[in-house]
């Protein structure tokens, strides 16, 4: 019968996490289903006025709105993505095999004919890139760098960010990669519960040639919407900067004060040679060596004691016993004293003891002993020989030096979009590189303020009403809310990243990993099980033991009801993964009521 459990249990494990399988099959069918809403939303949106999309005129180093001849600018990467060297998976490569398309959005069209770079591919490596006509040198300028990110089937793993790459000789478009230098990494960036917008620029260290990375302190939220999304960043000569999302100021500071690690080391470090001395005494408070344990203080005094003033209650029932047998248990028909012995009926509460205060022998509570002190301590006094805390002395810093214009940055040659995402259609637009906030503004006044508006109106005439407590991605999903669509999401989820990276669908979807390796581990125990009972001796028969025939026929109607309550859960399957789902759930259960059928009949 062991050999029977662990078998049922891997199988009923393996259904629940591949019964969405068979699902995929079916949800072409639920395509053709959809198909009729979509049509009721392209009439509501129909009526929504578009204006049409008209270059902009304005002037800066770097301004791409992807017209016409916007692959005369810009290049796919045909590079292999580099690994650390210092991770376990060193000897991989990735190649970036995403593939990029200019296309208008297909969701929340806000200007007609406009366009924008969109990735086309999940789950994949994506990189391109495209040199400025001249190099941009920021010394002792203002840098504005400004887009927008168009999220049209959200985001739940990715990044959606850009780079701004440094000026050199062997910049080629077609070798770009995440080992290619860059001064300035700006824009959003989303997986499970980080949510962010990177601002991170590398800096120079003066003394050793070396470029460090520098992260800006609490980074504000990415905004997640299918609207669009204005990104923008403003550093300043003074070493200010600002980070702007639609417009809105979200984070402010300096880069001398608000980025980690800080650009300047400290002029002071601790002189690692000095050693506190032996006779050092850093203890601040000692115990008073005049006190004395008090003589009345008895350390073995029990935290509790009997309540001596406590009376047994008048109506408690001395002579009764806490249970009785069952009086309405019979013994069964098919019960053989000789092979099963003799039969005992089961025991219930005594309703008795419920009418009164209590059944049997009374005995007082316990109550909180008043003489109870607990261990004796003696009190602490102030030390006379306390020195304070001790801290090596401070020497001058040998690494330090001071750079006051970081905001100087080193000179930038190209642009370029170096991401790995799990959702596809993510669009990028209207690019502004330059010097002047004024220009961005009027850039963002004659897209971003005429699209956003429209889109918001668009999404509000065209969404249902959204369903309560509903979450917006498998990484928010909770198991007791749904366990079967928990399982279906994730797993689609682990398979979709596994199929590009497994190490990476381990670490971002543990759930399912563990759960196949259980069944994986499962699967072996029978086997095992199997092998085992081949080769054994037959044991010795056990006489089984009878159960009572009122326990027997409340299995059976709990077997009954959850047949029936299963049976109600298939019908009510709304969509063709929640029915193969529910098949398997339907089967499973009375397979399992089966089994125990059997077992009872031993």
């Amino acid at each position: 019968m062991r050999f029977h459990a662990v078998l049922a249990s891997a199988l009923c494990s393996s259904a629940s996490l591949f019964g969405h399988v068979r699902a995929d099959e079916l949800d072409d069918l639920a395509a053709d289903s959809s198909t009729t809403s979509v049509a009721q939303s392209s009439t509501s949106t129909a009526s929504i006025d578009r204006p049409t999309f008209t270059p902009t005129t304005l002037k800066a180093p770097f301004l791409e709105q992807f017209t016409d001849d916007w692959d005369s600018r810009w290049s796919p990467s045909h590079a292999k993505k580099e690994q650390d060297k210092t991770s376990e998976k060193s000897d991989e490569e990735w190649a970036y095999v995403g593939e990029w398309a200019v296309e208008e959005p297909h969701t929340l069209k806000g200007i007609a004919g406009d366009k924008g770079l969109v990735v086309k591919q999940k789950a994949a490596h994506h990189a391109i890139s495209a040199k400025f006509p001249r190099t941009i040198d920021n010394t002792g300028k203002t840098l504005v760098v400004q887009y927008e990110v168009k999220l049209q089937n959200g985001l739940e793993c990715g990044g959606a960010y850009l780079k701004l790459l440094k000026d050199s000789k062997a910049l080629h478009a077609e070798e770009f990669s995440n080992a290619s230098p860059y001064v300035i990494m700006f824009g959003p960036d989303k997986c499970g519960a980080t949510n962010k917008v990177h601002f991170i620029f590398k800096h120079q260290n003066p003394k050793t040639g070396d470029y460090e990375e520098k992260h800006v302190k609490s980074p504000p939220m990415a905004r997640i919407s299918k609207l669009t999304a204005l990104y923008t960043l403003i550093v300043k000569p003074d070493q200010t900067f600002e980070m702007k999302i639609d417009g809105a100021s979200v984070k402010n500071g300096t880069l001398l004060d608000d980025f980690m690690p800080a650009v300047n080391p400290p002029p002071q470090i601790d002189d690692l040679e000095d050693k506190k001395p032996e006779d050092w005494v850093d203890q601040a408070k000692i115990a008073d060596p005049s006190a004395k344990k008090p003589k009345d203080w008895d350390e073995d005094a029990p935290y509790e004691v009997v309540d001596e003033e406590a009376t047994k209650p008048s109506n408690w029932l001395d002579d009764e016993p806490t249970v009785i047998p069952d009086p309405e248990a019979q013994k069964p028909e098919d019960w053989d004293d000789e092979e099963d012995g003799d039969w005992v009926p089961p025991t219930v509460p005594n309703p008795k003891c419920e009418d009164g205060a209590g059944c049997g022998e009374w005995k007082p509570p316990m109550t909180r002993n008043p003489a109870y002190k607990g261990k004796w301590t003696a009190a602490l006094i102030d030390n006379p020989a306390f020195k304070g805390a001790w801290a090596p002395r401070k020497i001058a810093n040998p690494a330090y030096f001071e750079d006051k214009t970081p905001a100087d940055f080193e000179p930038m040659g190209a642009i370029g979009f170096e991401i790995w995402t799990m959702q596809n259609d993510i669009l990028f637009d209207n690019i502004y590189i330059g010097h002047s906030i004024e220009d961005a503004e009027a850039l963002k006044a004659q897209t971003f303020d005429i699209k956003h508006p429209i889109e918001k109106k668009e999404e509000a005439s065209s969404m249902p009403e959204p369903a309560k407590d509903k979450a917006s991605s498998p990484m928010d999903l909770k198991f007791r809310d749904d366990p079967l669509h928990y399982v279906r999401e994730k797993f689609d989820l682990f398979v979709t990243i596994a199929r590009t990276n497994p190490w990476q669908a381990v670490r971002f979807v543990p759930e399912i990993a563990a759960g196949l390796a259980a069944i994986a581990l499962a699967v072996i125990a029978t086997l095992v099980g199997v092998l085992s009972m081949g080769g054994a001796s037959t044991p010795a028969v056990t006489p089984a033991v009878k159960v009572p025939v009122s326990v027997k026929q409340a299995a059976e109607k709990d077997k009954e009801v959850a047949v029936e309550a299963t049976d109600q859960i298939f019908d009510g399957a709304t969509t063709g993964a929640e029915k193969v789902q529910a098949e398997v759930q339907r089967r499973t259960t009375r397979s399992s009521a089966v089994v125990v059928e059997k077992n009872e009949r031993i």
